[in-house]
Protein backbone atom coordinates (compact mmCIF):
# COMPACT_ATOMS: atom_id res chain seq x y z
CA UNK A 1 0.00 0.00 0.00
CA UNK A 2 2.87 2.39 0.76
CA UNK A 3 4.34 1.75 -2.70
CA UNK A 4 0.95 2.31 -4.30
CA UNK A 5 0.50 5.62 -2.49
CA UNK A 6 3.94 6.79 -3.58
CA UNK A 7 3.34 5.60 -7.17
CA UNK A 8 0.37 7.95 -7.37
CA UNK A 9 1.58 10.74 -5.10
CA UNK A 10 5.02 11.45 -6.58
CA UNK A 11 3.83 12.19 -10.15
CA UNK A 12 0.87 14.09 -8.67
CA UNK A 13 3.36 16.18 -6.69
CA UNK A 14 5.13 17.16 -9.90
CA UNK A 15 1.82 18.06 -11.53
CA UNK A 16 0.68 20.15 -8.59
CA UNK A 17 3.87 22.13 -8.03
CA UNK A 18 4.23 22.91 -11.75
CA UNK A 19 1.32 25.35 -11.66
CA UNK A 20 2.33 27.36 -8.57
CA UNK A 21 5.93 27.37 -9.81
CA UNK A 22 4.65 29.01 -12.96
CA UNK A 23 2.64 31.48 -10.86
CA UNK A 24 5.80 32.32 -8.92
CA UNK A 25 7.78 32.77 -12.14
CA UNK A 26 5.01 34.89 -13.62
CA UNK A 27 4.87 36.94 -10.42
CA UNK A 28 8.63 37.50 -10.61
CA UNK A 29 8.48 38.54 -14.29
CA UNK A 30 5.64 41.00 -13.72
CA UNK A 31 6.89 42.07 -10.28
CA UNK A 32 9.95 43.74 -11.73
CA UNK A 33 7.69 45.91 -13.86
CA UNK A 34 6.68 47.70 -10.65
CA UNK A 35 4.15 47.54 -7.80
CA UNK A 36 1.19 48.78 -9.94
CA UNK A 37 1.73 45.95 -12.46
CA UNK A 38 2.08 43.37 -9.67
CA UNK A 39 -1.03 44.65 -7.90
CA UNK A 40 -2.91 44.48 -11.21
CA UNK A 41 -1.75 40.90 -11.73
CA UNK A 42 -2.88 40.05 -8.18
CA UNK A 43 -6.43 41.24 -8.78
CA UNK A 44 -6.75 40.03 -12.40
CA UNK A 45 -5.36 36.59 -11.61
CA UNK A 46 -7.57 36.37 -8.53
CA UNK A 47 -10.68 36.78 -10.67
CA UNK A 48 -9.54 34.15 -13.19
CA UNK A 49 -8.32 31.78 -10.48
CA UNK A 50 -11.58 32.22 -8.59
CA UNK A 51 -13.68 31.32 -11.62
CA UNK A 52 -11.43 28.39 -12.57
CA UNK A 53 -10.99 27.34 -8.94
CA UNK A 54 -14.75 27.15 -8.50
CA UNK A 55 -14.71 24.53 -11.24
CA UNK A 56 -12.07 22.34 -9.60
CA UNK A 57 -14.91 19.92 -8.92
CA UNK A 58 -14.48 18.82 -12.54
CA UNK A 59 -11.31 17.01 -11.45
CA UNK A 60 -12.26 16.16 -7.88
CA UNK A 61 -15.73 14.84 -8.71
CA UNK A 62 -14.51 12.91 -11.75
CA UNK A 63 -11.75 10.97 -9.95
CA UNK A 64 -13.96 9.07 -7.45
CA UNK A 65 -16.65 8.36 -10.08
CA UNK A 66 -14.04 6.80 -12.36
CA UNK A 67 -12.11 5.07 -9.55
CA UNK A 68 -15.21 3.39 -8.05
CA UNK A 69 -16.14 1.85 -11.39
CA UNK A 70 -12.55 0.78 -11.98
CA UNK A 71 -12.41 -0.84 -8.52
CA UNK A 72 -15.63 -2.71 -9.31
CA UNK A 73 -14.08 -4.09 -12.52
CA UNK A 74 -16.08 -1.90 -14.94
CA UNK A 75 -13.26 -0.34 -17.00
CA UNK A 76 -15.54 0.75 -19.84
CA UNK A 77 -17.92 2.39 -17.38
CA UNK A 78 -14.97 4.14 -15.74
CA UNK A 79 -13.86 5.73 -19.00
CA UNK A 80 -17.44 6.62 -19.88
CA UNK A 81 -17.82 8.41 -16.53
CA UNK A 82 -14.77 10.49 -17.43
CA UNK A 83 -16.16 11.33 -20.88
CA UNK A 84 -19.43 12.48 -19.30
CA UNK A 85 -17.48 14.80 -17.01
CA UNK A 86 -15.58 16.21 -20.00
CA UNK A 87 -18.86 17.23 -21.64
CA UNK A 88 -19.88 18.96 -18.43
CA UNK A 89 -16.50 20.73 -18.41
CA UNK A 90 -16.92 22.05 -21.96
CA UNK A 91 -20.40 23.41 -21.26
CA UNK A 92 -19.35 25.02 -17.99
CA UNK A 93 -16.12 26.35 -19.55
CA UNK A 94 -17.91 28.34 -22.26
CA UNK A 95 -20.27 29.89 -19.72
CA UNK A 96 -17.43 30.67 -17.31
CA UNK A 97 -15.40 32.38 -20.04
CA UNK A 98 -18.28 34.70 -20.93
CA UNK A 99 -18.96 35.52 -17.27
CA UNK A 100 -15.31 36.28 -16.55
CA UNK A 101 -14.99 38.67 -19.49
CA UNK A 102 -18.24 40.38 -18.54
CA UNK A 103 -17.38 41.01 -14.88
CA UNK A 104 -13.66 41.83 -15.28
CA UNK A 105 -14.17 45.61 -15.25
CA UNK A 106 -16.75 45.88 -12.42
CA UNK A 107 -14.80 43.37 -10.31
CA UNK A 108 -11.61 45.39 -10.73
CA UNK A 109 -13.39 48.67 -9.96
CA UNK A 110 -14.74 47.15 -6.77
CA UNK A 111 -11.45 45.64 -5.62
CA UNK A 112 -9.10 48.47 -6.64
CA UNK A 113 -11.06 51.65 -6.01
CA UNK A 114 -8.22 53.03 -3.86
CA UNK A 115 -5.32 51.93 -6.11
CA UNK A 116 -3.27 53.94 -8.60
CA UNK A 117 -4.74 54.57 -12.05
CA UNK A 118 -2.47 52.04 -13.79
CA UNK A 119 -3.24 48.99 -11.65
CA UNK A 120 -6.93 48.56 -12.62
CA UNK A 121 -6.00 48.71 -16.32
CA UNK A 122 -3.50 45.89 -15.86
CA UNK A 123 -6.02 43.83 -13.91
CA UNK A 124 -8.74 44.12 -16.58
CA UNK A 125 -6.26 43.30 -19.37
CA UNK A 126 -5.10 40.14 -17.63
CA UNK A 127 -8.56 38.85 -16.70
CA UNK A 128 -10.17 39.58 -20.08
CA UNK A 129 -7.44 37.86 -22.11
CA UNK A 130 -7.19 34.87 -19.76
CA UNK A 131 -10.96 34.35 -20.02
CA UNK A 132 -10.35 33.05 -23.57
CA UNK A 133 -8.41 30.10 -22.14
CA UNK A 134 -10.95 29.01 -19.52
CA UNK A 135 -12.68 26.33 -21.68
CA UNK A 136 -9.29 24.69 -22.28
CA UNK A 137 -8.42 24.87 -18.57
CA UNK A 138 -11.65 23.15 -17.56
CA UNK A 139 -11.30 20.48 -20.25
CA UNK A 140 -7.86 19.67 -18.86
CA UNK A 141 -9.29 19.50 -15.33
CA UNK A 142 -11.87 16.88 -16.26
CA UNK A 143 -9.31 14.92 -18.29
CA UNK A 144 -6.93 14.99 -15.31
CA UNK A 145 -9.71 13.65 -13.07
CA UNK A 146 -10.31 10.80 -15.52
CA UNK A 147 -6.64 9.84 -15.59
CA UNK A 148 -6.34 10.00 -11.79
CA UNK A 149 -9.41 7.79 -11.45
CA UNK A 150 -7.73 5.29 -13.76
CA UNK A 151 -4.81 5.30 -11.27
CA UNK A 152 -2.59 7.19 -13.72
CA UNK A 153 -0.91 10.35 -12.45
CA UNK A 154 2.09 10.18 -14.80
CA UNK A 155 0.33 11.41 -17.95
CA UNK A 156 -1.04 14.57 -16.28
CA UNK A 157 2.48 15.21 -14.96
CA UNK A 158 4.07 15.05 -18.42
CA UNK A 159 1.44 17.26 -20.04
CA UNK A 160 1.51 19.78 -17.20
CA UNK A 161 5.29 20.10 -17.05
CA UNK A 162 5.63 20.53 -20.82
CA UNK A 163 2.69 22.92 -20.89
CA UNK A 164 3.91 25.17 -18.11
CA UNK A 165 7.47 25.16 -19.41
CA UNK A 166 6.10 26.40 -22.74
CA UNK A 167 3.98 28.88 -20.81
CA UNK A 168 7.02 30.34 -19.04
CA UNK A 169 8.90 30.73 -22.32
CA UNK A 170 5.90 32.32 -24.03
CA UNK A 171 5.39 34.73 -21.15
CA UNK A 172 9.01 35.86 -21.26
CA UNK A 173 8.69 36.45 -25.01
CA UNK A 174 5.43 38.39 -24.77
CA UNK A 175 6.22 40.33 -21.58
CA UNK A 176 9.75 41.42 -22.45
CA UNK A 177 10.36 40.48 -26.11
CA UNK A 178 7.21 42.19 -27.41
CA UNK A 179 7.04 44.58 -24.43
CA UNK A 180 3.39 43.69 -23.73
CA UNK A 181 3.75 43.60 -19.94
CA UNK A 182 0.82 42.11 -18.01
CA UNK A 183 -1.16 41.50 -21.22
CA UNK A 184 1.76 39.45 -22.56
CA UNK A 185 1.61 37.20 -19.51
CA UNK A 186 -2.07 36.49 -20.19
CA UNK A 187 -1.50 35.78 -23.91
CA UNK A 188 1.21 33.24 -23.13
CA UNK A 189 -1.07 31.52 -20.63
CA UNK A 190 -3.96 31.16 -23.09
CA UNK A 191 -1.76 29.64 -25.81
CA UNK A 192 -0.24 27.13 -23.37
CA UNK A 193 -3.63 26.10 -21.96
CA UNK A 194 -4.98 25.18 -25.41
CA UNK A 195 -1.84 23.21 -26.16
CA UNK A 196 -2.34 21.18 -22.96
CA UNK A 197 -6.01 20.58 -23.78
CA UNK A 198 -5.08 19.18 -27.20
CA UNK A 199 -2.56 16.81 -25.60
CA UNK A 200 -5.17 15.54 -23.13
CA UNK A 201 -7.69 15.04 -25.94
CA UNK A 202 -5.26 12.78 -27.82
CA UNK A 203 -4.70 10.63 -24.70
CA UNK A 204 -8.41 10.35 -23.85
CA UNK A 205 -9.32 9.56 -27.47
CA UNK A 206 -6.96 6.56 -27.36
CA UNK A 207 -8.66 5.27 -24.20
CA UNK A 208 -12.12 5.68 -25.71
CA UNK A 209 -11.07 3.80 -28.87
CA UNK A 210 -9.26 0.97 -27.07
CA UNK A 211 -12.09 0.27 -24.62
CA UNK A 212 -14.81 0.97 -27.18
CA UNK A 213 -16.49 3.58 -25.02
CA UNK A 214 -18.63 6.31 -26.56
CA UNK A 215 -18.03 10.03 -27.00
CA UNK A 216 -21.78 10.58 -26.68
CA UNK A 217 -22.71 11.89 -23.22
CA UNK A 218 -24.68 9.51 -21.03
CA UNK A 219 -27.44 11.47 -19.26
CA UNK A 220 -27.23 9.32 -16.13
CA UNK A 221 -23.48 9.84 -15.96
CA UNK A 222 -23.80 13.58 -16.62
CA UNK A 223 -26.38 13.82 -13.85
CA UNK A 224 -24.13 11.94 -11.40
CA UNK A 225 -21.21 14.20 -12.24
CA UNK A 226 -23.45 17.23 -11.90
CA UNK A 227 -24.80 16.27 -8.46
CA UNK A 228 -21.41 15.46 -6.98
CA UNK A 229 -19.87 18.45 -8.71
CA UNK A 230 -22.62 20.74 -7.46
CA UNK A 231 -21.82 20.01 -3.83
CA UNK A 232 -18.10 20.45 -4.46
CA UNK A 233 -18.87 23.70 -6.28
CA UNK A 234 -20.59 24.99 -3.11
CA UNK A 235 -17.58 23.90 -1.05
CA UNK A 236 -15.15 25.70 -3.33
CA UNK A 237 -17.41 28.77 -3.54
CA UNK A 238 -17.35 29.21 0.22
CA UNK A 239 -13.54 28.97 0.19
CA UNK A 240 -13.24 31.48 -2.62
CA UNK A 241 -15.53 33.94 -0.84
CA UNK A 242 -13.13 33.84 2.08
CA UNK A 243 -10.10 34.39 -0.15
CA UNK A 244 -11.80 37.28 -1.93
CA UNK A 245 -12.47 38.90 1.43
CA UNK A 246 -8.75 38.56 2.19
CA UNK A 247 -7.88 40.24 -1.11
CA UNK A 248 -10.44 42.99 -0.55
CA UNK A 249 -8.99 43.67 2.90
CA UNK A 250 -5.51 43.91 1.33
CA UNK A 251 -6.37 46.11 -1.66
CA UNK A 252 -8.05 48.71 0.53
CA UNK A 253 -4.62 49.38 2.05
CA UNK A 254 -2.95 50.02 -1.33
CA UNK A 255 -0.57 48.49 -3.84
CA UNK A 256 2.21 47.55 -1.42
CA UNK A 257 0.05 45.46 0.90
CA UNK A 258 -1.65 43.87 -2.14
CA UNK A 259 1.71 43.06 -3.74
CA UNK A 260 3.03 41.53 -0.49
CA UNK A 261 -0.11 39.41 -0.25
CA UNK A 262 0.35 38.25 -3.86
CA UNK A 263 3.95 37.22 -3.28
CA UNK A 264 3.38 35.46 0.04
CA UNK A 265 0.24 33.60 -1.05
CA UNK A 266 1.87 32.57 -4.35
CA UNK A 267 4.76 31.03 -2.40
CA UNK A 268 2.32 29.52 0.09
CA UNK A 269 0.36 28.08 -2.83
CA UNK A 270 3.45 26.24 -4.06
CA UNK A 271 3.99 24.52 -0.73
CA UNK A 272 0.27 24.03 -0.08
CA UNK A 273 -0.35 22.26 -3.37
CA UNK A 274 2.71 20.08 -2.93
CA UNK A 275 1.01 18.70 0.18
CA UNK A 276 -2.08 18.03 -1.92
CA UNK A 277 -0.21 15.26 -3.78
CA UNK A 278 -0.94 12.90 -0.89
CA UNK A 279 -4.58 13.96 -1.00
CA UNK A 280 -4.80 13.02 -4.67
CA UNK A 281 -3.25 9.62 -4.00
CA UNK A 282 -5.68 9.10 -1.12
CA UNK A 283 -8.62 10.20 -3.28
CA UNK A 284 -7.81 7.81 -6.13
CA UNK A 285 -7.03 4.84 -3.86
CA UNK A 286 -10.01 5.35 -1.53
CA UNK A 287 -12.36 5.48 -4.52
CA UNK A 288 -10.89 2.31 -6.00
CA UNK A 289 -10.85 0.37 -2.71
CA UNK A 290 -14.42 1.39 -1.90
CA UNK A 291 -15.43 0.20 -5.38
CA UNK A 292 -14.00 -3.22 -4.54
CA UNK A 293 -15.63 -3.12 -1.06
CA UNK A 294 -12.39 -3.26 0.97
CA UNK A 295 -12.87 -1.16 4.13
CA UNK A 296 -9.62 -2.45 5.65
CA UNK A 297 -7.59 -1.13 2.71
CA UNK A 298 -9.35 2.23 2.98
CA UNK A 299 -8.33 2.48 6.64
CA UNK A 300 -4.77 1.56 5.71
CA UNK A 301 -4.66 4.34 3.10
CA UNK A 302 -5.90 6.76 5.76
CA UNK A 303 -3.25 5.81 8.30
CA UNK A 304 -0.31 6.17 5.94
CA UNK A 305 -1.41 9.36 4.18
CA UNK A 306 -2.36 11.21 7.39
CA UNK A 307 0.96 10.33 9.01
CA UNK A 308 2.91 11.45 5.96
CA UNK A 309 0.81 14.58 5.53
CA UNK A 310 1.62 15.85 9.01
CA UNK A 311 5.32 15.01 8.61
CA UNK A 312 5.74 16.61 5.20
CA UNK A 313 3.84 19.67 6.42
CA UNK A 314 6.30 20.13 9.27
CA UNK A 315 9.30 19.79 6.91
CA UNK A 316 7.86 22.24 4.37
CA UNK A 317 6.92 24.72 7.09
CA UNK A 318 10.46 24.64 8.47
CA UNK A 319 11.94 25.28 5.01
CA UNK A 320 9.61 28.19 4.35
CA UNK A 321 10.40 29.65 7.77
CA UNK A 322 14.15 29.58 7.09
CA UNK A 323 13.78 31.12 3.62
CA UNK A 324 11.29 33.82 4.61
CA UNK A 325 13.88 36.64 4.94
CA UNK A 326 15.18 36.25 1.37
CA UNK A 327 12.33 34.94 -0.83
CA UNK A 328 10.75 38.35 -1.34
CA UNK A 329 13.81 39.63 -3.22
CA UNK A 330 13.15 37.14 -6.02
CA UNK A 331 9.84 38.80 -6.83
CA UNK A 332 10.22 42.52 -6.20
CA UNK A 333 12.68 45.31 -5.48
CA UNK A 334 10.11 47.61 -3.87
CA UNK A 335 11.40 48.37 -0.32
CA UNK A 336 7.95 48.61 1.32
CA UNK A 337 6.82 45.32 -0.20
CA UNK A 338 10.07 43.68 0.95
CA UNK A 339 9.37 44.86 4.50
CA UNK A 340 5.91 43.28 4.53
CA UNK A 341 6.74 39.94 2.88
CA UNK A 342 8.90 38.15 5.56
CA UNK A 343 6.36 38.35 8.43
CA UNK A 344 3.62 37.22 6.04
CA UNK A 345 5.69 34.17 5.02
CA UNK A 346 6.48 33.29 8.64
CA UNK A 347 2.77 33.27 9.51
CA UNK A 348 1.97 31.05 6.53
CA UNK A 349 4.89 28.70 7.29
CA UNK A 350 3.49 27.97 10.75
CA UNK A 351 0.24 26.74 9.21
CA UNK A 352 1.88 24.00 7.10
CA UNK A 353 1.63 20.97 9.46
CA UNK A 354 -2.10 21.51 9.91
CA UNK A 355 -2.43 22.02 6.14
CA UNK A 356 -0.87 18.60 5.55
CA UNK A 357 -3.54 16.90 7.65
CA UNK A 358 -6.40 18.96 6.24
CA UNK A 359 -5.56 18.21 2.62
CA UNK A 360 -5.29 14.48 3.24
CA UNK A 361 -8.63 14.39 5.07
CA UNK A 362 -10.12 16.36 2.17
CA UNK A 363 -8.82 13.82 -0.36
CA UNK A 364 -10.10 10.88 1.66
CA UNK A 365 -13.64 12.24 1.85
CA UNK A 366 -13.62 13.26 -1.82
CA UNK A 367 -12.50 9.76 -2.74
CA UNK A 368 -15.51 8.36 -0.89
CA UNK A 369 -17.86 10.73 -2.71
CA UNK A 370 -18.86 12.46 0.55
CA UNK A 371 -19.24 15.79 -1.26
CA UNK A 372 -22.42 16.86 0.56
CA UNK A 373 -20.67 16.85 3.96
CA UNK A 374 -17.68 18.72 2.52
CA UNK A 375 -19.96 21.39 1.11
CA UNK A 376 -22.06 21.95 4.22
CA UNK A 377 -19.13 22.06 6.64
CA UNK A 378 -17.29 24.50 4.37
CA UNK A 379 -19.97 27.05 5.28
CA UNK A 380 -19.15 26.52 8.96
CA UNK A 381 -15.45 26.98 8.19
CA UNK A 382 -16.18 30.23 6.35
CA UNK A 383 -18.09 31.56 9.35
CA UNK A 384 -15.01 30.93 11.52
CA UNK A 385 -12.60 33.20 9.66
CA UNK A 386 -14.47 35.59 7.35
CA UNK A 387 -15.56 38.01 10.12
CA UNK A 388 -11.94 39.06 10.68
CA UNK A 389 -11.51 40.22 7.08
CA UNK A 390 -14.78 42.11 7.28
CA UNK A 391 -13.71 43.74 10.55
CA UNK A 392 -10.40 44.85 9.04
CA UNK A 393 -12.23 46.29 6.04
CA UNK A 394 -14.40 48.38 8.32
CA UNK A 395 -12.14 49.28 11.24
CA UNK A 396 -8.53 48.47 10.26
CA UNK A 397 -7.56 51.62 8.35
CA UNK A 398 -5.36 53.04 11.13
CA UNK A 399 -3.39 49.89 11.89
CA UNK A 400 0.30 49.76 10.81
CA UNK A 401 0.76 47.80 7.57
CA UNK A 402 2.74 44.94 9.15
CA UNK A 403 0.19 44.53 11.94
CA UNK A 404 -2.64 44.69 9.43
CA UNK A 405 -1.35 41.97 7.09
CA UNK A 406 -0.30 39.78 10.04
CA UNK A 407 -3.77 39.83 11.60
CA UNK A 408 -5.31 39.20 8.19
CA UNK A 409 -3.20 36.10 7.50
CA UNK A 410 -3.30 34.63 11.02
CA UNK A 411 -7.07 34.85 11.20
CA UNK A 412 -7.81 33.66 7.71
CA UNK A 413 -5.25 30.89 7.25
CA UNK A 414 -4.76 29.55 10.79
CA UNK A 415 -8.41 29.77 11.87
CA UNK A 416 -9.54 28.43 8.51
CA UNK A 417 -7.26 25.40 8.60
CA UNK A 418 -8.01 24.58 12.23
CA UNK A 419 -11.76 24.72 11.65
CA UNK A 420 -11.42 22.48 8.58
CA UNK A 421 -9.27 20.00 10.50
CA UNK A 422 -11.95 19.75 13.19
CA UNK A 423 -14.89 19.14 10.85
CA UNK A 424 -13.02 16.73 8.58
CA UNK A 425 -11.49 14.57 11.32
CA UNK A 426 -14.84 14.24 13.11
CA UNK A 427 -16.44 12.83 9.96
CA UNK A 428 -13.94 10.00 9.52
CA UNK A 429 -14.42 8.58 13.03
CA UNK A 430 -17.26 6.34 11.91
CA UNK A 431 -17.98 4.44 8.69
CA UNK A 432 -21.03 6.27 7.31
CA UNK A 433 -18.86 8.36 4.99
CA UNK A 434 -17.65 5.27 3.13
CA UNK A 435 -21.04 4.42 1.62
CA UNK A 436 -20.44 0.64 1.68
Amino acid sequence: MRREILRLALPALGTLIAQPLFVLLDTAMVGHLGAPALAGLAVGSTLVNTVVGLMIFLAYATTPLVARKLGAGDTKGAVQAGVDSIWVALAVGLAAALITAAIATPFTQLMMRDSSAESPIFAVQYATICALGIPAMLFSMAATGLERGMQNTVTPLIITVVGFAANAILNAIFIYGFNLGVAGSAIGTVIAEYGMAVAFFVIIARRVTQIQASWRPNLTGVRAAGISGGWLFLRTLSMRVGLLLVLAAATIRGNEVTAALQISTAIFGLFMLSLDALAIAAQALVGKELGSGSEDNVRQVMRYTLRWGAGFGAIIGTGLLLLSPVLGHVFTSDPRVLTLTPPALIILALAQPVCGLVFVYDGILMGSGDSRYLALTSLINLACFAPVSISLLIWGANLPEITYISILLIANYHLWMLSRLTTLSLRTRGSAWMGI
